[in-house]
């Protein structure tokens, strides 16, 4: 039985049960490689050059990580999802950099996926990925079926039930509400970034301690997120753009008393989505905002001293409120 590698990076948190399905159903076995920790990133720092952001270094340690464990490793090219909605340069150059800097990872098993050439070209490059595991056009169209199905079960129990993709991943059915919580913020950023609890130096996890109830993009309804698209942007320009500015905006005027965006030091689509979701906060006035920048030089010490500050100041704010 042929071994696909799935490195537990940038996009593993939002689409791994559909690739899980999809490889199944042809009759493959997936294997992910582990959670990152200071060997993963030391070992993609090593070999990708200083400008390279820090998840594209992630994910190259995690490459590291599944030689001699899998057959192939896959890596997907995504260029786009939406019809004029545009990818950042490290998804569409994926896996020519995986070759060139992990000379010695597995065959990189890859796909091109380009919504704006059309259904056909998305089809046929289903089709050629497919076909490596069955020659049969039907089952291969099945598969996909089933996969695209596991998706869409994935996004709605996470909105449904308030569920984070860790905790579905993880087998969680029901969000603890049992709880103390004395706050509530929002957290929003790629998964990449929020759910990698190595990199983000157990964001969630010293929140969730501290009696706050955190809500994340992948909670938020689909009309809410089009709807704060439109309010602030107008159309999406960038891939993934509603995981950052549709959630930022939409929770900046719903249930929660802050929002922390998280994003990579140096990323540019970031820098200009965290921006307007910034500017958008300051217009309302009625919700504090402030974004967390990472690379692998991020000292544990000082985000847990911007937290602090951040949620000090939240309770502060509200005590006036209260006594005003």
């Amino acid at each position: 039985m042929v071994t696909i590698g799935i490195p537990r990076a940038l996009l593993y948190y939002q689409y791994y049960p559909m690739w899980l399905t999809f490889f199944q159903e042809l009759g493959a076995q997936v294997v992910v490689s582990p959670p990152t920790n200071r060997a993963t990133l030391a070992e993609g720092v090593s070999r990708a050059v200083a400008e390279t952001c820090l998840p594209v270094k992630v994910f190259c340690g995690h490459v590291v990580s599944l030689i001699g464990a899998c057959d192939y490793v896959f890596v997907p090219a995504i260029r786009s999802m939406a019809y004029k909605v545009h990818n950042c340069s490290k998804f569409l150059g994926l896996p020519d950099l995986t070759r060139a800097v992990v000379p010695e990872s597995p065959p990189i098993l890859e796909v091109e996926i380009d919504v704006d050439q059309g259904k056909r070209a998305l089809y046929q490059a289903i089709y050629s990925l497919g076909r490596r595991f069955s020659c049969n056009p039907l089952k291969v169209k099945r598969a996909a079926q089933s996969a695209w199905q596991a998706h869409q079960d994935y996004v709605a129990r996470m909105r449904s039930q308030g569920l984070t993709p860790l905790q579905v991943l993880e087998g969680q059915s029901i969000r603890d509400e049992t709880r103390g919580y004395h706050l509530s913020l929002a957290v929003i950023g790629h998964p990449y970034l929020v759910y990698d609890s190595f990199v983000n130096h157990r964001l969630l996890e010293r929140l969730d301690r501290g009696g706050v109830k955190v809500y994340t993009p992948e909670m938020v309804p689909q009309a809410g997120l089009d709807e704060a698209m439109a309010q602030i942007v107008g159309q999406a320009y960038w891939t993934y753009e509603a995981e950052v500015v549709g959630a930022g905006g939409y929770y900046l005027e719903n249930q929660v008393a802050g929002v922390i965006g998280v994003a990579a030091f140096g990323c540019g689509p970031d820098s200009l989505m965290f921006e307007m979701v910034e500017r958008r906060a300051k217009k309302l006035r009625g919700c504090s905002f402030m974004s967390l920048m990472l690379d692998e030089h991020t000292a544990e010490a000082g985000l847990v001293t911007r937290l602090e500050a951040f949620l000090d100041m939240i309770q502060r704010r509200r005590q006036v409120t209260a006594c005003g």
